[in-house]
């Protein structure tokens, strides 16, 4: 018993320090993303508009790009870059660990091609 709880240890010391990294990691991510809360707050900065308002503007912005794409539009975001829907193919795959080939079916897919104005700046 008492070598099974030394091992123990040890095993999950291994993978706690390799998941150290990627918990460090992880925060510097999402310090970074931008959530739907705090774009409200950020228009409603820059346009003067109440919380509430900036909310309704943003949501209704958003059920709209989400209308055209899946109607099958493409979306311009000027600045931005533009949001499409492209068709994927079938073909065939690998299943992992098994090494079985299996279809895949055909489908579509969200594309976005960022604008040559905000490449240029990154």
């Amino acid at each position: 018993m008492t070598k099974k709880s030394v091992k123990a240890p040890a095993k999950s010391a291994k993978p706690a320090t390799k998941a150290a990294p990627a918990a460090k990691a992880a925060p510097k991510a999402e310090a970074s993303k931008v959530a739907k809360s705090q774009l409200v707050e950020m228009v409603a900065d820059k346009t003067g508009l109440t919380k509430k308002q900036s909310d309704e503007a943003v949501s209704a912005a958003l059920e709209v790009i989400l209308e055209a794409i899946k109607g099958g539009q493409s979306v311009g975001l000027p600045g931005l870059g533009t949001l499409s829907v492209k068709a994927t193919a079938a073909r065939t795959g690998v299943k992992p660990g098994t090494s079985e080939k299996i279809q895949i079916p055909a489908g579509k897919k969200v594309a976005f091609k960022v604008a040559t104005t905000l490449k240029a700046t990154l």
